[in-house]
């Protein structure tokens, strides 16, 4: 489910925002039943500039804290959940400091931060969640003050630069436009930097690990992130030729596109036949935008026969698309001869297509 890929990216995407101000423990189990905490995370170092830079995000992380992160909007059992693991792991806090001879005080037990995109009034009603206005952005509720709990709605946190990290976790147009704002940062920025990076990952995760349709909303987000690797590729690349290494760096972004479409195929279709493995190498040195529509509409086809048919032909026709101009209309003629060649004949054809000229390409699928 696309739900578990967003949630491991929430995850991953928190702790690497956190880790620089404390321990950050990703799945911490709750002893009383089996529940499973999402983000428990234990303040240590007051890092000033971090916590700045984190804005709104750093403000929640500036004592020990839970981070539940629903990527649709919660519902009440699941706040009631929440609430449960609060409780459960204040009661697991006592029982150890009643075994170190410790005494705890209301500071030393853990807020609990339930994120999710929206809510409903009713929910909010349900929970006495009030906002805090004089010490607290509008988006911010807070239950009672025992409860030591809070909802934050990430869609109506206001659109400034301070929220823009927690923003990153909603969905739909206010995600994709706070993956804009992420891209304007400077590049030096090492948040930007780690957010990219995560960001391509769930690119990645959401194209390769779907075996349904892909949502609407998940494709349009797929298509805002898409552009960001190219765009990281052609930073290093331009490092790279400072350093003399372009060619290195052209190598290797070849060998993880081959990395992404060999693992892609294999969820989408099972094992590989030859077919399949003969256009690994040709497509990986498409260039990064196309290489990731050409996974999307790959993701779109059934799982079955027909579907591995048609995800070949899609290889084959962005391997000649690259030259589509010299082409023209004969290009679907040339896929059908393209694949109608034995295994061993196309591979080879494949292997020197970059050296071959158009007339000599034709003539060889004549």
């Amino acid at each position: 489910m696309t739900r578990l890929i967003h949630d491991r990216f929430a995850k991953e995407y928190l702790e690497e925002m956190l880790s620089p101000l404390g321990t950050v423990n990703i799945g911490r189990d709750v002893t009383s039943e089996v529940q499973e905490i999402d983000v428990y995370f234990t303040h240590e170092a007051t890092v000033p500039e971090h916590i700045e830079n984190l804005g709104l995000l750093g403000q929640l992380a500036t004592a020990t804290a839970i981070f539940e992160p629903f990527r649709n909007p919660a519902t009440i059992r699941e706040v009631v959940g929440c609430i449960s693991k609060l409780f459960d792991i204040q009661s697991e806090l006592e029982r150890e400091a009643r075994r170190d001879n410790i005494r705890l005080n209301e500071n030393d037990f853990p807020k609990l931060w339930i994120l999710t995109p929206t809510a409903s009034e009713s929910l909010l009603n349900g929970f006495r969640a009030q906002p805090d206005e004089p010490n607290w952005m509008p988006g911010i509720y807070f239950l009672g003050e025992y409860l030591r709990s809070a909802i934050v709605v990430i869609h109506q946190l206001p659109k400034t630069p301070e929220t823009l990290w927690l923003r990153i976790l909603g969905r739909g147009k206010v995600q994709e436009k706070a993956v804009a704002e992420l891209i304007a940062l400077a590049t030096d920025n090492p948040l930007r930097t780690n957010a990219l990076e995560l960001l391509y990952r769930l690119q990645s995760n959401l194209v390769a690990n779907l075996e349904q349709p892909i949502e609407t909303e998940d494709r349009e987000l797929i298509m805002t992130i898409a552009p960001l690797f190219q765009e990281q590729l052609q930073a290093a690349q331009e490092q790279g030729l400072e350093q003399g290494l372009e060619q290195g760096l052209e190598q290797g972004r070849q060998e993880q596109q081959r990395l992404i479409l060999e693992n892609f195929l294999r969820v989408r279709f099972g094992e590989l036949d030859s077919l399949m493995i003969a256009f690994l190498s040709p497509v990986s040195r498409i260039p990064a935008a196309e290489f990731t529509v050409i996974l999307l509409a790959i993701s779109m086809l059934a799982v079955d026969a027909a579907g591995r048919q048609e995800a070949v032909r899609l290889l084959a026709e962005n391997v000649l698309a690259l030259r589509l101009n010299e082409f023209g209309d004969s290009l679907p003629t040339l896929v059908a001869n393209l694949l109608a060649l034995p295994v061993a004949e196309l591979t080879l054809l494949l292997e020197q297509l970059p050296q071959l000229s158009a007339d000599e390409l034709i003539s060889r699928l004549g």
